[in-house]
C-alpha cells in the first residue's frame, strides 16, 4: 500500500519529502501527485516519458510466465539472500515489474515495506496487487530516485537497468543491493534454437565496472535450473522480454514448430550481493 511507504518517498521536483493527504502525495513546496485507481502513482518528472517502459503485451506475458513458477528458484534465491541482511526499513526494487521478486521477499521478512520502482505503468498496475505491503511508484530508473537518502535496508534489481549513485544513495550503511542478472547459459536452447539476444561472456565484469566506485561486489551466487516450456511458455519467456523488441510473432512461430513441445531450457542467473 502507498501509505506504507509514503515515508521514504521524495518529491521528484525538489526532493523533498512527501505526504500522503486522501490520495494525493503532497510536497511543502506545493507539488502534488495523485494516486491512480489501480493503486501506483507517477512520481516521473515533468520532462519524463514512459516510452521505454514494458508494453501492456510484454507485461502479461510476464504475469503468465511468472505466475506458472518457472522462474521461482530465482525468487526463492532473492529471499534467501534478503535474509541474511539486517532489516527493519524499506526493501526497493528497481526495475520491479510486477511485483514478483519483490512480494517473495516480503513474504520471507517479516515487517518491511517495498517499494516497485518502474517505468511501466502497466506493471505497476500489478505490481500494487502483488503484496499488502508494496507501495507502486512510476519513475525512470536513469533519474534521481523519488527516495529519500539511506531510506532502504535493500536495493533488488533483477534483470533491470542499474543506476549505481542512486542505488549508492537511497541505501542506508551497511545496506546492500541483490542484483541478478542472467549468465550466458541463460536460455541457451531457446537463444539458439530461435536466434535470440545472447548474453555476452563480459557481463558480469560490465557490470562491476559500472557500479564501482559507489559499490563493491560482496558475494555471488550462481543458481542453475532445468526449465520444461510449452511452445506456449516459450513464447512468453520471449515477449516478456528485451526479445520482444526484436522478435517478429510470425518468425518466431515459425522458429517454435521446430523444437520439441514441451522444450528443455537452461535457466542460469548469477545472484552479487552488493554493499
Amino acid at each position: 500500500m502507498l501509505q506504507d511507504i509514503e515515508h521514504h518517498l521524495a518529491c521528484p521536483h525538489c526532493a523533498r519529502h512527501l505526504t500522503l493527504d486522501g490520495r494525493t502525495l503532497r510536497c511543502p513546496a506545493g507539488h502534488s501527485f495523485d494516486q491512480a485507481r489501480q493503486g501506483y502513482v507517477s512520481l516521473l518528472a515533468g520532462d519524463a516519458h514512459t516510452g521505454t517502459g514494458d508494453t501492456a503485451p510484454m507485461v502479461a506475458a510476464r504475469g503468465d510466465f511468472l505466475a506458472a513458477g518457472h522462474y521461482r528458484p530465482i525468487a526463492d534465491a532473492l529471499a534467501d539472500a534478503a535474509g541474511t541482511v539486517p532489516h527493519d526499513g524499506l526493501v526497493a526494487d528497481l526495475g520491479a515489474g510486477t511485483g514478483y521478486y519483490l512480494a517473495h521477499v516480503l513474504d520471507r521478512l517479516a515487517g518491511p515495506a517495498g517499494a516497485a520502482l518502474d517505468i511501466s505503468k502497466y506493471a505497476l498496475r500489478r505490481a500494487a496487487r502483488a503484496h499488502q505491503r508494496i507501495g507502486a511508484v512510476v519513475c525512470d530508473a536513469w533519474r534521481p530516485l523519488p527516495l529519500r537518502d539511506g531510506c532502504a535496508d535493500l536495493v533488488l534489481n533483477v534483470f533491470a537497468p542499474r543506476n549505481g549513485p542512486e542505488i549508492r544513495r537511497v541505501l542506508r550503511p551497511g545496506g546492500r543491493l541483490l542484483l541478478v542478472a542472467p549468465t550466458g547459459r541463460h536460455l541457451r536452447e531457446l537463444v539458439d534454437g530461435l536466434g535470440l539476444l545472447s548474453v555476452d561472456d563480459e557481463k558480469e565484469r560490465r557490470i562491476d565496472e559500472k557500479l564501482n566506485p559507489w559499490l563493491q561486489p560482496l558475494d555471488r551466487t550462481e543458481v542453475e535450473f532445468t526449465l520444461r516450456l510449452s511452445h506456449t511458455d516459450a513464447a512468453a519467456v520471449v515477449g516478456m522480454g528485451p526479445n520482444a523488441w526484436h522478435t517478429a510473432p510470425d518468425r518466431l512461430a515459425a522458429a517454435l514448430a521446430e523444437l520439441p513441445d514441451p522444450v528443455e531450457v537452461t535457466g542460469s542467473v548469477r545472484l552479487s550481493v552488493y554493499g
